[in-house]
């Protein structure tokens, strides 16, 4: 590209030379022949010869002791992490078979209430006890009612007001502090 810039104004200096005479314009159109019938050659791009910098090494500094204390606390914390997902697999797994032995122990549960109200069925009690004499049906006259149409009342004893007060916290402390030493005895 350069050296077609540089071939056209080494064109027009001729042109200016020529022109400062006589001129009647023929180089022109002979100008204007010669570049279309001749074809320009292509201009390449110059390549350049790599090289590689010049690096220079430098020496091997000291290790500091705070990065040393670093990568070892990184390196506690990572074996502690592990150590934690470690024991959450083991609980994990405790909770896993705790929750297989509570389903099996619901199911023994309904079993053995199945039994008890087997045992215990109460019509047949009543029919057992009602035929070996032991309970019997009452009668019309042992049959009372009791009439609630009456509005409710409350009925207060006399009381003895000297020191009862006292005499009643006395007594339910001494009955709290008898139960907490049972209690740790």
């Amino acid at each position: 590209m350069a050296s077609a810039v540089k071939e056209q104004k080494r064109r027009y200096q001729d042109y200016r030379q020529v022109s400062r005479g006589a001129y009647d314009g023929s180089a022109v159109r002979q100008l204007e022949r010669e570049e279309v019938l001749q074809p320009r050659p292509q201009v390449r791009p110059r390549k350049r010869a790599l090289t590689r910098p010049k690096i220079q090494v430098r020496e091997a500094g000291k290790v500091s002791v705070f990065a040393v204390t670093g990568f070892l606390a990184v390196g506690v914390f990572a074996v502690l992490l592990l150590m934690t997902y470690v024991e959450l697999t083991v609980i994990s797994e405790e909770v896993v078979q705790m929750k297989n032995q509570l389903e099996t122990l619901k199911s023994e549960e309904a079993q053995l209430k199945a039994q008890y109200e087997l045992a215990y069925d109460l019509s047949s009690i009543e029919e057992s006890m009602v035929a070996s004499g032991v309970m019997v049906k009452p009668q019309r006259s042992q049959i009372l009612y009791v009439d609630l149409s009456e509005p409710d009342k409350v009925t207060y004893f006399q009381q003895e007001e000297t020191l009862a007060g006292v005499k009643g916290a006395w007594d339910s402390f001494r009955t709290v502090w008898g139960n907490v030493v049972e209690y740790f005895s």
